[in-house]
């Protein structure tokens, strides 16, 4: 059925008499369906009818396969997101419907008219840096990659916007080389919380919409031992299996769009270029419908849609920097072409301020905090590399489309440059301030987000700025301080109260973020089906540029415990989820 609620109270006068539909039957939820990506892309014509298509092997052409989900073994709720429940019109009841359990725990066969009874996964190519790569792949030609545990199982219109919802460790598909297709509850619940933080932090990323547990089915993956300080994962742990279904405008990926240049480029054929000119097109539709005029010419269409993504991107780097965030493995297949986040396999928040902080052991310092815009570059690279295949034949396009992608690093500059501005108070970005900051920031290692907090409530001295620092510093650092803190006052605008300076501060630095210590133990609980540090993490990262409780505050915004600065799975750990 469909329950009626009244809207808010800031509603004007006639739009009071229209109340809000929400959800609350899971009939009434699949009639929402509507699947633009299976009816408007080529599915791979290898692919079963029946969507029986689970072992590894090659898909050499299509944009997708279908397959069916296995669900997980006696499921049962853990958390759902109550904001993307509401912006979807959802009734909260709805995530404990058993239908709707059955089919967000990986049990298709709940499946009806209009829905189709399986879901679908993609391919995508690989590259690290613009190298273009075929060893992940089993088969050495690039066939083999895509979603291997992903499968999506929903695409509908929901409030008139059109959102694709993605089980994450619902089994294997044709590209899971080898793998099981399962997901853990760690990073499940690392996953869906971390959604949840970012969006609220404001920053463009895919969604939150259920996460659920196995009760008796597990899995066997390598991990940390307690308190264990190796680097490699040392002991075999036997997790619960989770599915957490992550929601997003689309989940195309710059990957996909190099996949099929590849193609295009390696045979010549023409069939190949289509397949890349609907793709694109796709895309289009999917996430810039908005921003570009259906009635250019196509040429025009994508030069627009690289000016576009490059703004996305570039901003999405700035906010990644404001926060602290370090995806720790931006290949280009991690990039979304929508310009928003995409899959929390190793990432991490930066704490004590490191430029150089990556949190895979298996990233590299290609792929740490400071050098995630160079990597931006580089996967925005072969999205130039692969929409320039179409214009090939047209001068005056590509002159136009490259001009787009050379003024790349002069655009993110200037935005990242204007965000550490915001985060200083000021209303011009100044570098030899920044600089100096930066150096004082790592002889004294400090607490990033502990650091921009206290800052934002203007100190002329370090007194209320040492809550960030982790140690005691020389007094000579202490002169630096200081006569850094009286320069950046000196920088504030005169003209600007204060007080207002210091609420537009608190805008863009959070109090509370991202702690691996504190998320653990949420997790190691969960195992034992305690869920309620869960929840409680979710309520916190529901709001974290404002004040919360003093006890909220005592729990969450602290200094990283010394004994957690080495341990594996807290400070550092592999990608095995």
């Amino acid at each position: 059925m469909i329950r009626l609620q009244d809207g808010p109270k800031e509603m004007s006068q006639a739009s009071k008499s229209e109340p809000i539909q929400v959800i609350t039957d899971f009939e009434e939820f699949i009639q929402l369906v509507d699947y633009s990506l299976m009816n408007n892309l080529n599915a791979d014509p290898e692919s079963s009818m029946d969507g029986d298509d689970h072992s590894p092997r090659q898909v050499r052409s299509g944009h997708f396969v279908t397959v069916t989900t296995q669900p997980i073994e006696n499921p049962t709720y853990v958390i759902h997101s109550k904001t993307l429940f509401k912006e979807l019109g959802l009734g909260e009841q709805l995530a404990v419907n058993e239908d709707f359990q059955k089919l967000f725990s990986g049990d298709i066969s709940v499946s009806r008219k209009p829905m189709r009874p399986f879901g679908w996964a993609t391919g995508y190519a690989l590259s690290i840096y613009g190298t273009e790569y075929n060893q992940q792949c089993p088969f050495g030609n690039g066939n083999g990659y895509g979603d291997g545990r992903a499968i999506s199982v929903f695409e509908g219109i929901f409030k008139g916007n059109r959102w694709e919802m993605q089980l994450k460790g619902a089994g294997p598909t044709p590209y899971c080389r080898g793998a099981d297709g399962r997901a853990v509850l760690r990073s499940s619940v690392r996953e869906f919380l971390a959604q949840e933080l970012m969006q609220a932090l404001g920053v463009p990323t895919t969604r939150s919409l259920s996460l659920y547990v196995s009760k008796s089915e597990t899995v066997r993956r390598p991990w940390y031992s307690e308190n264990s300080i190796s680097t490699e994962p040392d002991i075999l742990v036997e997790d619960p299996v989770a599915i957490s279904t992550r929601v997003a405008s689309s989940f195309l990926r710059v990957g996909q769009l190099e996949l099929f240049a590849r193609r295009a480029r390696k045979t010549n054929n023409p069939e190949q270029l289509e397949e890349l000119r609907l793709i694109i097109s796709h895309l289009i539709e999917r996430e810039y419908r908005n921003e570009i005029d259906p009635d250019l010419e196509f040429e025009m269409q994508l030069i627009r849609l690289a000016q576009l993504y490059q703004e996305r991107l570039s901003s999405l780097m700035a906010d990644w920097l404001r926060i602290g965030f370090c995806q720790g493995n931006f290949n280009s297949d991690n990039c979304a072409a929508g310009g928003f986040t995409i899959d929390y396999g190793p990432f991490g928040f930066c704490e004590n301020f490191d430029p150089h902080y990556q949190p895979w052991i298996g990233g590299g310092e290609h792929f740490s905090y400071f050098n995630q815009p160079l990597a931006a570059e580089a996967n925005y690279q072969m999205f130039w590399k692969a929409i320039r295949l179409i214009l090939i034949d047209n001068t005056l396009a590509l002159e136009q489309l490259d001009k787009v992608f050379y003024d790349f690093k002069k655009k993110t500059t200037t935005i990242t440059q204007n965000m550490w501005a915001s985060k200083l108070g000021l209303d011009e970005y100044n570098h030899q301030l920044f600089m100096r900051l930066v150096d004082l920031m790592m002889s004294t290692t400090v607490d990033f987000t502990i650091f921009f907090r206290e800052l934002s409530y203007l100190p002329h001295d370090l007194s209320t700025l040492r809550k960030s620092f982790y140690d005691k510093i020389p007094q000579q650092l202490e002169v630096e301080w200081q006569n850094w803190i009286q320069d950046w006052h000196d920088q504030l605008n005169p003209n600007n109260d204060h007080a207002e300076i210091s609420r537009k501060m608190k805008l863009v630095n959070p109090k509370y973020i991202w702690r691996e210590w504190l998320i653990a133990p949420a997790y190691e609980q969960a195992k034992l089906g305690n869920f309620a540090l869960i929840k409680e993490l979710q309520e916190v990262f529901s709001d974290p540029y404002n004040e919360q409780s003093q006890e909220i505050e005592a729990k969450y915004y602290r200094l990283k415990p010394e004994k957690y600065f080495h341990f594996g799975g807290i400070s550092y750990y592999s990608c095995s989820s």
